[in-house]
């Protein structure tokens, strides 16, 4: 089960928890359930260069590319236990 954290924070301050290996998720995002996290390629991956992906609504996974109101947003939360 998902347990959501309630500091809020900017997309700068998310990134640095995607760094340390943090799921995190916005406030205003319209699907429940949904994050993003980074992936850090291994010596098995195809990918050979860390990349975000995200949790979608629907459970499905994907590579995620921020828009601009992604980048503005404050309500950035991190994710624990997921």
């Amino acid at each position: 089960m998902e347990q959501w954290s309630f500091p809020i924070y900017t997309f700068s301050e998310a990134l640095e928890y995607l760094k340390a290996d943090k799921k995190v998720t916005r406030e205003g995002w319209n699907g429940k359930d949904m994050w993003i996290a980074l992936q850090t390629p291994t010596d098995e991956s195809k990918m050979t260069l860390p990349y975000i992906y995200m949790k979608c609504a629907d459970g499905r996974y994907c590579p995620w590319l921020a828009s601009q109101t992604d980048l503005l947003a404050n309500d950035w939360m991190v994710i624990e236990n997921v």
